[in-house]
């Protein structure tokens, strides 16, 4: 009984490490990013809160998700090509992500902040020109309709429900918003102090951070196809999916972490010091 309690409580810290991870998702920041900026004038407190109403709305999705599946799970088995499908499918988005966030890195002139580029903010049109929190909160719930968050979602929940009813599947829905809300949520309130103040190191904070972003996707993709293709690769994997996702979150961090002090205002001196 209390091997089970710690292995759920292990399965709960990896899917709180998949939540952290899924926040620094490109068209998350990209999106977050544009509702940021086309509030930041008319309503500032507004834009400073972007990312967590965006968080709030996809994670009310994703837990709806986790339920649903949990009570379904009785009489449906996880079928094989969801897992492979879904694989590749997040492999392709994070390649597409990634060289489109290192071109935005790289190309964007230097007098101007380096923006996220998003691939589902692009195809949902500008949905992101939106001045309303619950609109806000909406946004965040459509671009969760995705195959790639409806299949991860569903596959933690079924693994969920070998450890009991619904109650487990929605706790770790609900693990998942709470990672999610923490990066997102930071993410919102940069965005808004860059667009404060877009002086030198501002650009270069937006450059240290598309940068972060555009590479570790394309190495999170890279050892997914690994996986795919090297029976080897998969089997050293195994048991090491939450260290993994908090090494990917840790340098993302880091580099979080050094693009805000790169933003944060000079100390000056105070006289006769």
């Amino acid at each position: 009984m209390a091997s089970a309690g710690q292995d759920f409580v292990s399965l709960a810290l990896l899917v709180f490490a998949l939540g952290l991870r899924h926040g620094f998702d490109a068209d998350h920041l990209a999106t977050i990013d544009g509702l940021t900026r086309y509030n930041a004038r008319a309503n500032p407190r507004l834009a400073r809160l972007c990312g967590t109403l965006f968080s709030l709305g996809h994670g009310a999705v994703v837990v709806a998700i986790a339920l649903l599946v949990s009570l379904a799970a009785r009489q449906w088995n996880t079928p094989e090509w969801l897992n492979l499908s879904g694989a590749w499918i997040s492999i392709g988005f994070l390649v597409l992500l990634g060289m489109l966030n290192l071109r935005a890195a790289l190309t964007t002139p230097p007098a101007e902040l380096v923006a996220p580029v998003g691939v589902k903010g692009r195809l949902l049109g500008r949905l992101n020109h939106v001045r309303h929190p619950l609109l806000v909160a909406l946004v965040g719930a459509l671009f969760a309709l995705s195959f790639d968050t409806v299949s991860q979602a569903a596959l933690f929940a079924l693994t969920a429900s070998q450890f009991g009813g619904w109650q487990h599947a929605l706790t770790l829905g609900l693990v998942f918003m709470l990672g999610m809300l923490v990066t997102d949520g930071i993410n919102g309130l940069w965005i808004a102090r860059l667009i404060r103040r877009a002086d030198e190191t501002a650009l270069v904070a937006s450059r240290v951070l598309a940068l972060a972003v555009g590479g570790m996707s394309l190495l999170v993709a890279a050892f997914g196809a690994a996986k795919q293709w090297l029976p080897a690769v998969e089997t050293w994997s195994e048991g090491k999916e939450l260290a993994l996702g908090l090494t990917v979150v840790a340098v993302i961090l880091a580099s979080f972490a050094m693009a805000v002090r790169l933003t944060r205002p000079a100390m000056v001196p105070q006289r006769g010091a």
